[in-house]
């Protein structure tokens, strides 16, 4: 069924999307405030259940791209997203009747909103990473047979660039990633435009709906006093994220961040309270792979989220800092983002991890 989302309901979808983001795509205070502006000057946004799209629906996703780091610093306009779904509908000579997130996460759950909110069109409650990535291939559209581009790349004060390379999206990234460090290190951009067939054939449903149920467990608990960690195991027992894993409780020692080739890389480093176990974090944007007292506990595509210790509030890897008390947990995927075809492009070979696939409900304990 199709809903109204209103800014009542942007708190829940930013934390909870937040969660899902494992650690990327992007701030979500900004791309909540970005939303809540565009509400009340526009009004509510119309939410589509993927189920309700006609087959030939035209629908053209749209997202953020960079560095987080960068993002915190270089605060979007606001008019950028729809500028970038503006120019690729003028060159595919053809109108969108419906926009998308291409992933979970605090900004970007909130662009399609954006441009829902400028542009009247609805958004579909699917994306096409069920959590966050890095690289823009790295889609299960790319996997099960969409190509990324046509796509346009927009920037803050109005360019925009068309770039198409046929069914290539590792070069559609390549190239686009380009462009985005010369825009400053962020862009916006509208790209894997397809059928609501295709929609239906190779989005993670109802990720929307997912970030959003989240958001209002957690909240809820913290009101009621309630451990919000378990609330969210809760919430996610009855979807395709049916596994919720505490891999570590301990606070942050060391980090060790740097913004290269349009990416924020680095590692970081938690001990346990008591001093005798230790927990390392690799990422590239989003949390890559957790490693216990040397041991692998969870690695893409699974989903690594750090919690504020008390809260459950998510923390970006952007946002990681020294002396923060923390819960580590790891969330499992749907089983379309697991199959050997979702693997070969966005496992753990595609990040350089010299690590095979596990998933996390097979091998990390339960603390």
């Amino acid at each position: 069924m199709s809903r109204q989302l209103g800014i009542e309901h942007l708190k829940d979808l930013a934390r909870g999307a937040a969660i899902l983001g494992t650690g990327g795509g992007g701030d979500p205070l900004i791309g909540r405030l970005l939303v809540e502006q565009a509400i009340r000057e526009h009004g509510p946004v119309t939410v589509l259940d993927p189920d309700e799209l006609d087959d030939d629906a035209f629908v053209i996703p749209t997202a953020q791209m960079g560095a987080p780091t960068v993002i915190v610093e270089k605060i979007p306009r606001g008019s950028e997203p729809v500028g970038a779904l503006r120019a690729l509908e003028k060159h595919l000579g053809r109108r969108a009747d419906a926009t998308m997130p291409i992933e979970c996460g605090g900004i970007n759950s909130m662009i399609p909103l954006l441009v829902a909110a400028r542009t009247g069109l609805p958004v579909v409650d699917a994306d096409g990473m069920g959590r966050a990535f890095p690289e823009l291939q790295m889609e299960t559209f790319s996997v099960y047979g969409v190509p990324g581009s046509p796509m346009a790349v927009a920037g803050e004060h109005d360019e925009t660039v068309v770039i198409d390379t046929g069914t290539d999206n590792r070069q559609m990234e390549w190239l686009a990633r380009g462009i985005t460090i010369r825009l400053g290190g962020v862009a916006h951009i509208a790209e894997y435009s397809m059928t609501g067939a295709e929609v239906k054939r190779t989005a993670v449903p109802r990720t929307l709906s997912l970030g959003l149920s989240i958001g209002r467990a957690v909240r809820e608990a913290r009101s009621a006093h309630e451990d919000p960690v378990e609330a969210v195991r809760e919430a996610l027992a009855p979807t395709l994220y049916s596994h919720l894993r505490v891999l570590f409780r301990g606070k942050v020692v060391d980090v060790e961040r740097r913004t290269v080739e349009g990416f924020a890389r680095g590692r970081a480093r938690f001990t346990s309270y008591d001093g005798t176990s230790q927990l390392e974090l690799r990422f590239q944007n989003e949390n890559l792979v957790a490693e216990v007292d040397g041991e692998v506990v969870c690695t893409v595509p699974d989903l690594i989220c750090v919690l504020e210790g008390d809260t459950a509030e998510p923390i970006t890897t952007e946002g990681l800092r020294y002396g923060q008390r923390v819960t580590v947990v790891g969330i499992s995927t749907p089983d379309l983002m697991r199959t050997p075809e979702a693997l070969a492009v966005f496992g753990p070979s595609c990040f350089g991890l010299d690590v095979e696939f596990n998933p996390v409900e097979r091998h990390a304990l339960v603390l």
